[in-house]
């Protein structure tokens, strides 16, 4: 698809990894992008991270040939973007803080825009509730990083109108996405099966059983698992996990999705995984 034929228009709130992912993969699909965030600083970062990671990407080919790079606008100032076609939200994985970001920013945007949540185990319909209107609301799982997962699970929520759900599809489609679409659970698909055996297997290296790097490798030598178990958790980030997991906890009452106490350790640490250079692994430094 050529820059001419593109017609959407982003705003992503949130400047943390994931609002970072789903913006580079915005700019480098040659869509504007309005990244909103209500820290000066955390944006100055995002603006460094994203070039690091447009870089990256073009160097794996993980962006299409011959489409230049879309404006990149970063703002603390939600109506900066009110003219989007549609508004992915990705902050963090609290119910209420996400509820806060989505009735502001619905009762901004014209009637008929998207709201999309991007949400790894919160029910799309519970966040309805705080939506200015729940026909234009949807719900999003990307993948962390987003640039190199072309899938995406889509949620459709029980007040989800099928217009909503028509331009979401029509988005992901200009960023070279795949959707599947999925009815509202706690967890979804993904999060509901792969974060209570990512718990189950830090409760393995808690009970000594074998460390991080054996799990992993049985992982990827027997089952297949491209990184195990352990090492997706770090990319995950451990705090997004714990978060995940409450989630599930709370709205299933799944007592193996309660977070294990070596995760929330880590997490009372700041050894949050990649991010912070040290999780379950050792990353040498910062890598952000």
């Amino acid at each position: 698809m050529s820059k001419e034929q593109r017609t959407h228009r982003l705003m992503i709130l949130g400047a943390g990894v994931m609002g970072v992912g789903i913006a580079s993969l915005g700019v480098g699909f040659g869509l504007r992008v309005t990244l909103v965030d209500v820290d000066e600083a955390k944006l100055d970062h995002a603006r460094r991270k994203i070039r690091q990671e447009l870089k990256l990407a073009q160097l794996m080919g993980a962006l299409p040939e011959g489409v230049p790079r879309g404006e990149l606008v970063t703002t603390v100032s939600m109506e900066e973007g009110a003219e989007a076609t549609a508004v992915i939200e990705a902050v963090t994985e609290l119910a209420e803080v996400k509820a806060a970001a989505l009735a502001k920013v619905s009762a901004l945007v014209r009637p008929g825009t998207p709201v999309v949540s991007n949400t790894s185990s919160i029910p799309i319909d519970e966040l309805a509730d705080s939506v200015a209107r729940p026909e234009d609301f949807i719900g999003t799982h990307f993948m962390n990083p987003p640039y190199l997962i072309p899938m995406v699970e889509v949620i459709r929520g029980r007040r989800t109108g099928a217009a909503a759900e028509a331009t979401l599809a029509s988005v992901l489609a200009e960023l070279g996405r795949t959707a599947l679409v999925v009815m509202d659970n706690p967890g979804f698909v993904t999060s509901r099966v792969l974060h209570p055996m990512i718990n189950d297997a830090i409760r393995v290296v808690r009970e000594g059983t074998a460390p991080p790097e054996t799990v992993d490798a049985l992982f990827e030598g027997c089952l297949g698992h491209r990184t195990g178990p352990l090492r997706t958790a770090d990319l995950i980030g451990l705090d997004n996990l714990a978060d995940s997991l409450r989630v599930l906890h709370e709205r299933t009452g799944d007592a193996g999705c309660e977070p294990d106490q070596l995760l929330l350790d880590k997490v009372h640490a700041g050894h949050l995984g990649r991010k912070t250079g040290r999780g379950f692994y050792d990353y040498g430094r910062n890598p952000s």
